[in-house]
């Protein structure tokens, strides 16, 4: 099962990693998959700040920050178990496009943690939050046209993000 698994994930992203758009296009989606490193959020905050108050914004922040803490252990735990290699380290068809933020692939952190704050915003606000679910979802899925992230990790990031969000919102409750 495995061996389906990985051989399947191989195959896609040496297709998606050798059907490039044009030089200006991959500019761009460079630019834009960097900003799933957190460099959006700050727009976020203060938007909904904007649309909500700075009151009716703490307890947003609050539940994200534990969804994003349940993220973090959970991620720390599965990667160094799993210490799965990035596609291009395992076949070198791949090229890493944009740079890895650390040496093994499953899960995507970006996928998970950045799914983890968006689904507890989306829970709290969804009239802006469902914009927040789309992005950790196009983040990740360029990250394996960019050669640094299998399908399946993207998967299992998303997956793992709501779980994420669902723990940290069930020790929410249980705090307050």
């Amino acid at each position: 099962m495995l061996k389906k698994i990985a051989d399947f994930d191989n195959r896609v992203s040496v297709y998606w990693t050798n059907r490039h758009f044009s030089p200006k296009v991959d500019r761009w989606l460079k630019f834009f998959v960097r900003l799933g490193d957190g460099y959006i959020w700050a727009l976020f905050v203060l938007f909904i700040i904007w649309r909500v108050g700075f009151d009716n914004f703490l307890p947003i922040l609050w539940q994200a920050l534990m969804a994003l803490a349940m993220s973090l252990v959970i991620y720390e735990v599965v990667k160094l178990n799993t210490k799965r290699p990035r596609p291009f380290a395992a076949n070198p068809q791949i090229k890493a496009e944009v740079p890895p933020l650390d040496k093994y692939s499953f899960p995507s952190g970006h996928t998970m943690n950045n799914l983890a704050v968006a689904s507890a915003v989306t829970f709290i606000v969804p009239q802006y939050g469902w914009v927040m679910l789309l992005l950790p979802l196009t983040w990740g899925l360029l990250r394996v046209y960019f050669g640094v992230h299998w399908l399946t990790d993207i998967v299992c990031g998303f997956l793992l993000g709501i779980l994420s969000f669902v723990l940290g919102h069930l020790l929410w409750i249980a705090i307050f």
